[in-house]
């Protein structure tokens, strides 16, 4: 079968953990033996330019003054329009859900959607999008009801799933896990590569790698900061502000603790792989505060690095933090931030004086990538979700 896989991200523009996983999951799928699932070939159909492994879309020129969520549904249009050789068609965030639904209903081709992420769960966006918000959630939603199957990347985010969306048939809503290449997010000691990024590779340091969005916590853990140990160092790789805003209050929160303590380091960038897998695998601890996380890829690529893991018990992180012994898992209110903060600080304090515990975490979580979290099987299930689906067409 030939399966056309619609997403906005596609390498070089990969800014979050949809992005990744579909990457992934596409090499994944191309090198499946030939017949397995029935899968022939995989297009890649994206956002923005051509790529030599993917068609590229761009805003049409009408709509490049309208708002964002109809230049999406424009590339959309687009995108429909091409796939009409595609058995199935397999569509990656809401921004991309508009194409495959619209390829579904003019080519007849069956459509899986994977849920990376709810807009029903971010409702902070109203204040950002506007009506742009309005249409990006009557999209997700007329796709998902009307999707063939939906695949959700953790147990608790079908039920999420099912949660925001009571319509929908629970038999159509399969889990298949994120995953992480192990071999390209291993541990590499590499102290000259941290020290250039102007982190001190020998002081213990928690280490958080995000975009500045409300969904991940950043607030909160800025505030637990202030209550770390002074010898210890927080590094934040954090960028890709959702709004000026947002980028203004991180940036005014970090400039107040680094006057009051050293070893606080900001990196607003995305840095390359070759460099931020060093600097995941020197820290002590890596820490996820996020508020909403259907999974959290950066939780399966720090403990492939070998690094505990401090998160917040939200969504399907506990699904992948193993509290306890590959990390420790904070329990998060929304009503409560300053027992959260708390929280965060108590579990990083707890790893970060003590070192060898967090270096046993750390190597647990790697043999448990290892054994659960590989690419190649979530390959397979997939092709499995694409068999099924076509098996129950008429």
């Amino acid at each position: 079968m030939r399966i056309g896989i619609v997403t906005r991200e596609w390498p070089p523009d990969v800014y979050g953990g949809a992005g990744v996983h579909v990457e992934h999951l596409v090499a994944a799928l191309r090198a499946l033996p030939a017949g397995s699932g029935g899968v022939v070939a995989v297009d890649v159909h994206c956002f923005g330019a051509d790529r030599d492994d993917a068609t590229g879309y761009a805003v049409p020129d009408g709509l490049r003054a309208a708002n964002g969520a109809l230049q999406a549904l424009g590339v959309d249009v687009q995108i429909a329009a091409a796939l009409g050789d595609a058995d199935l068609v397999h569509s990656h965030t809401w921004y991309a859900n508009g194409a495959g639904m619209l390829a579904s209903l003019v080519h007849g081709a069956p459509h899986v959607v994977t849920a990376h992420s709810l807009e029903p769960r971010r409702p902070w966006k109203a204040e950002q999008l506007g009506g742009g918000y309005r249409l990006s959630s009557w999209v997700e939603r007329t796709a998902y009801l009307a999707a063939d199957a939906v695949i959700a990347v953790s147990r608790g985010m079908r039920t999420d799933v099912l949660d925001a969306y009571p319509d929908l048939d629970p038999a159509r809503v399969h889990v298949v896990g994120n995953g992480v290449d192990a071999e390209a997010y291993r541990p590499v000691d590499a102290p000259d590569t941290v020290r250039a990024l102007g982190v001190d590779p020998d002081r213990p340091y928690a280490l958080f790698v995000g975009r500045i969005t409300r969904q991940k916590g950043l607030p909160h853990l800025l505030a637990a900061a202030e209550q770390l140990p002074a010898d210890v160092g927080l590094v934040l790789c954090a960028g890709a502000a959702d709004t000026r805003a947002e980028r203004q209050q991180v940036a005014d929160a970090v400039a107040a603790l680094q006057a009051r303590r050293e070893g606080v380091v900001w990196i607003e960038a995305m840095v390359p792989r070759e460099q931020l897998v060093p600097l995941i695998s020197r820290a002590t601890v890596f820490v996820v505060p996020s508020v909403y996380e259907p999974l959290g890829i950066v939780n399966l690529e720090a403990a492939a690095c070998g690094t505990a893991v401090v998160a917040s018990a939200v969504g399907g992180i506990p699904e992948v933090v193993d509290d306890g012994r590959t990390g420790l898992l904070v329990p998060y209110d929304p009503d409560d931030a300053d027992a959260f903060a708390s929280g965060l600080a108590a579990r990083m304090t707890e790893l970060l004086g003590d070192p060898e515990r967090a270096a046993r975490m750390g190597a647990a979580g790697r043999e448990r990538v290892l054994a659960e979290f590989g690419w190649p099987a979530i390959a397979r299930q997939t092709a499995d979700v694409y068999s099924a689906v076509l098996s129950a067409r008429p």
